[in-house]
């Protein structure tokens, strides 16, 4: 008996603290989403935040997955920044919500208790007993909402100490009666600390965010006395009597020091005419001019974020002693369009040559769709620079016009171009870990490791993120028109990012949608039926190649597979698409998924949800729909991969830290 009581009390006791926590993380939140349905509602929404003194703007960036100009600052002491984030009413449960990413800092304590205090109550997640490990990505979702219409913005902000109904009315421009009607509040004065209210905004609050460190100004010096002040007798602090001579000659000297000036500028423009450009006085000895390039003298990058190189320009010394004073000429390969390029930084034949060790064999990283990608060290900078021909400018220029205009995390930087006559540079930041397709397609051989199935997830996310960004929050909207596992890089964090823009269009609205028509270019394999019939490249032929990486990333076979049997001599080959939908027909549901069983990667060792590697399936299914009506846009298919995410890591959790999938990689088979 005393047996029977002691085994009930060690099954009751661990149900009563998984209850509790349960309990405690129900009213941990004094504030629930709010509730939507639209599910296809989509708005621009702000978050007030409070930041401590060590987070600088990269960290707060990369808290709520933003660009700097997302960011701005509240023009006063009360120490809150402003950041603007896509709100989307999601289809399960039906509230609004804006995804991110955090990246765990410590060991120390549970994640969902990180998670939580990082974000003082901006942010929720499932509740999970994960113990927090450095360098771990934690999905999460921001409350977040959408205006009915009678505001332009709404702002979430969390009650503090002797916030109140009058005060922040007050602080943002609003009336009480606003704020009361939006949160639901009957009495202004029954407002709780710490619970999470949204404030109705009619325009973008705050200030730019400083991009550069303020450094405070030193206090102007109090003049000393001249000695014209002690001869003549005068304090410092009485107005003194300037003899009319003194006025006459320093304008004298004045007007004589501007006609100087006036006459330097005359014969240096003069001299500057009549020389040759930078780099194109120097002769072979058969009198050819060498390799035609020039230095822009800047330390301003066409890449807005200043994230590489920034400074090295402008300290670098030029090592044939020639002044950096010359005027920059277009080299003719690019024609008068460089000029419409917000400033590439410009790179001379010279130092591309010494960075790429001379485009050996070493260097060659692989083949892009119109030229050579070789590794280089340039101004102590890790790059990639792609090698073109200078028949290939319109590619060139292509790539030029939309990296030079948009940036975003998940999309690969360019730094710079340098060009002549006969050959064409891009350079690119570096990818230390090469493409997706090296890390998906027999990745052994190549001397990769396979990615684990949290790794793939996120690797999806990040790729989705990226074309969303240029589907639909650029200025411009663009279509990519070639994406695939080779065109996905990866950073030194295993991060996604797309590359290789030479064939992206700007399309144009026709009707409720968007296209342009062209040539049908691209890889095969990727093409969506619509555009290989008529040439018609819109957001939704992205997505269909997007649909086509996803069965890629579950099945770790390539886009086009040879049919088995097949004679050697005359290879047939069959798009993956039309195997993963055939197993899928066979597969009504996760539970009974074994024709897709039978295509799914190996390499993870049977270490994946179940449930989750089919919901991927089925997205990519979707994705692949032959009416492009059917198909998700990437707003939705980024929702879609967010939920997966979190259920992936809520999966994660129940291997209680004896998988792979903690270190993101698969080792051996």
């Amino acid at each position: 008996m005393h047996t029977r009581m002691l085994s009930t009390n060690c099954c009751f006791f661990p149900l009563i603290w998984f209850l509790s926590l349960q309990i405690l993380s129900v009213y941990s939140y004094s504030t629930q989403p709010m509730n939507c349905t639209d599910t296809t509602r989509l708005c621009t929404s702000f978050l007030a935040f409070k930041p401590q003194e060590n987070q600088s703007l990269a960290v707060i960036q990369s808290m709520f997955d933003v660009l700097p100009q997302d960011v701005t600052v509240e023009g006063n002491d009360h120490g809150y920044i402003f950041i603007k984030k896509n709100c989307s009413c999601l289809s399960t449960p039906k509230v609004y919500a804006s995804n991110t990413t955090y990246t765990m800092k410590s060991s120390e304590g549970y994640a969902y208790d990180i998670v939580i205090d990082a974000y003082d109550g901006l942010g929720f997640l499932p509740n999970t007993t994960r113990l927090a490990k450095v360098g771990a990505v934690i999905s999460l979702r921001l409350f977040c909402g959408c205006s009915n219409g009678l505001w332009n913005y709404l702002m979430s902000y969390v009650m503090g100490e002797g916030d109140t109904v009058e005060s922040l009315s007050s602080r943002f421009g609003v009336s009480m009666d606003s704020i009361e009607a939006v949160n639901g509040i009957g009495n202004p004065d029954n407002i709780t600390v710490g619970a999470l209210y949204y404030i109705p905004l009619n325009s973008v609050p705050g200030e730019p965010y400083p991009v550069e460190n303020d450094i405070p100004s030193s206090p102007t010096p109090v003049p000393e006395p001249s000695s014209f002040d002690s001869f003549s007798g005068n304090p410092p602090n009485q107005k003194k009597h300037i003899p009319y001579g003194w006025i006459i000659g320093g304008l004298g000297i004045g007007l004589a020091l501007i006609v100087f000036c006036i006459v330097i500028c005359i014969c240096l423009k003069s001299s500057s005419c009549s020389s040759k450009p930078l780099g194109e006085h120097a002769k072979d000895p058969d009198g050819k001019s060498s390799h035609k390039f020039h230095i822009l003298r800047k330390s301003s990058f066409c890449c807005a974020s200043r994230r590489y190189m920034s400074g090295k320009s402008g300290d670098w010394k030029q090592t044939n002693g020639e002044s950096s004073s010359h005027q920059i000429t277009i080299p003719k390969a690019l024609g008068t369009d460089m000029l419409d390029v917000e400033k590439p930084v410009v790179f001379t034949y010279e130092e591309i040559i010494f960075a790429t060790d001379g485009f050996s064999d070493s260097s060659l990283i692989g083949h892009g769709t119109y030229g050579s990608v070789y590794y280089g060290l340039l101004r102590d900078q890790e790059v990639a620079v792609k090698r073109m021909t200078a028949t290939k400018s319109k590619e060139f220029m292509s790539e030029m016009k939309v990296l030079c205009k948009v940036h975003h995390t998940n999309l690969v930087e360019l730094i710079g171009y340098a060009a002549s006559d006969d050959e064409l540079f891009l350079i690119y930041e570096y990818a230390q870990k090469g493409s997706l397709k090296n890390h998906l397609h027999d990745p052994q051989n190549k001397g990769n490791t396979s990615l684990s199935w949290i790794m793939r997830v996120q690797v999806a996310l990040d790729a989705a993120r990226g074309l969303e960004y240029i589907h639909e929050h650029t200025k411009t909207h663009y279509v990519h028109r070639d994406i695939k596992t080779s065109n996905i890089l990866l950073d030194g964090s295993f991060r996604a990012k797309i590359s290789d823009f030479g064939l992206a269009k700007l399309v144009g609205k026709i009707g409720e949608g968007e296209a342009t028509t062209t040539k049908v270019v691209g890889t095969f394999g990727y093409l969506a039926p619509e555009y290989l019939s008529d040439g018609l490249a819109t957001a939704k032929s992205d997505v269909y190649a997007f649909g086509v990486v996803l069965f890629e990333i579950v099945s770790g076979k390539e886009a086009r597979i040879q049919t088995e049997g097949a004679v050697a001599k005359n290879p047939e080959r069959r798009s993956l698409a039309s195997i993963m939908l055939a197993a899928l027909r066979s597969s009504p549901d996760s539970m009974s998924m074994s024709s897709l069983k039978d295509h799914i990667d190996p390499n993870m060792m049977d270490l994946y949800p179940h449930d989750c590697v089919f919901k991927l399936a089925m997205l990519a299914k979707q994705c692949v729909d032959e009416d492009p009506i059917l198909r998700p846009d990437m707003k939705q298919v980024v929702i879609s991969l967010s939920q997966i995410l979190l259920s992936s890591i809520e999966w994660e959790a129940t291997l209680a830290g004896n998988s792979q999938v903690f270190s993101g990689l698969v080792q051996g088979r």
